[in-house]
């Protein structure tokens, strides 16, 4: 799959496209939704399908100081449009010049002119354009006077609501592994390059891997059983603390996974972690006999979920 950038032209042989349109943080079911209206479109009309997304992501620009919220890295979006079938995925840079443009230009200028668009899928509720003052309705009526034709896709919803990364978010913050699995279609996963640390986890037999959490979405912090998925394409079992190590001072802001029956170099290396099953809230323990203790009946508690395909 293309990566595209919509500061530079865009190629002659992906001109006439059928784009997605959103941000897509996550790509749960209701983006899925729209990005395979998309993509049926363009299989329909043999025309390239391509997916958009804004980076970064708006409220970066708007809310410097929110605390993080984001559920999938750029990267990650990447593969997932891919493993969908996009053709390219193209990367709407996002800074203030783009949010004062103001709505007809933006649907006209850059849509239009600059990226040769033939359609654009959206979800009902997009807004674009300087005050947001773009929607649905005036994205097809600015649109249809360039050539470009605008379809919405509406909610998805189950028992409890219209699916969102909201949702989402708010399931990883109660430690609701499950249900956040259930409405992403896949484990919320952590992408990170292992880094080095305190190494205190050698010193009571349990090493671990250690992550920072960057720009991801602060999910409750705990004990995790985990899958890793390695760059070679292996996939290991482990139990994972993700917080800020009570036991140890200086607090520091990690997830730190421990791999079972697994002893190799990992650092410096990109892995995912997938966090399975929320095992504990953290807690600090009196000594360090009894943190150990504890690790051991996580460990084996995560080796019995996971063994189970739970």
């Amino acid at each position: 799959m293309i990566r595209l950038d919509s500061r530079q032209p865009m190629p002659d042989a992906l001109r006439g496209g059928i784009v997605a349109l959103g941000n897509f943080d996550g790509f749960h079911q209701g983006h899925q939704a729209v990005v395979g209206t998309a993509l049926d479109w363009a299989r329909a009309e043999r025309r390239p399908a391509i997916v958009a997304t804004f980076d970064p992501h708006p409220v970066a620009l708007f809310a410097p100081d929110a605390a993080p919220f984001r559920l999938t890295t750029l990267d990650q979006r990447a593969e997932l449009f891919a493993a969908a079938g996009a053709d390219a995925m193209l990367v709407l840079h996002f800074d203030r010049a783009l949010a004062a443009t103001p709505a007809q230009d933006w649907v006209q200028e850059m849509l239009g002119a600059r990226l040769g668009v033939a359609g654009v899928v959206t979800g009902e509720d997009f807004t674009f354009g300087a005050g947001r003052q773009g929607n649905v309705a005036r994205l097809g009526e600015f649109g249809a006077a360039v050539g470009i034709t605008a379809r919405a896709v509406g909610p998805v919803s189950d028992a409890g609501g219209v699916i969102s990364s909201s949702r989402i978010r708010e399931a990883l913050q109660r430690g609701d592994c499950a249900e956040a699995a259930r409405l992403l279609t896949r484990p919320f996963t952590i992408r990170g390059r292992v880094q080095h640390g305190d190494k205190l986890g050698r010193t009571i037999g349990y090493p671990t891997a250690n992550l920072a959490l960057g720009d991801y979405l602060r999910p409750a912090y705990g004990v995790y059983a985990v899958t890793a998925r390695l760059g070679d394409g292996r996939v290991l079992h482990g139990a994972a603390n993700l917080g800020v190590r009570p036991q140890f001072d200086p607090p520091k802001e990690l997830l730190e996974p421990h791999f079972f029956d697994f002893a190799e170099d990992l650092y410096g290396q990109e892995i995912d972690v997938a966090l399975r099953h929320f095992l504990r809230p953290e807690a600090k323990f009196r000594s360090l006999d009894e943190l150990t203790a504890q690790i051991s009946k996580d460990c084996e508690e995560a080796r019995t979920l996971l063994s189970a395909g739970a």
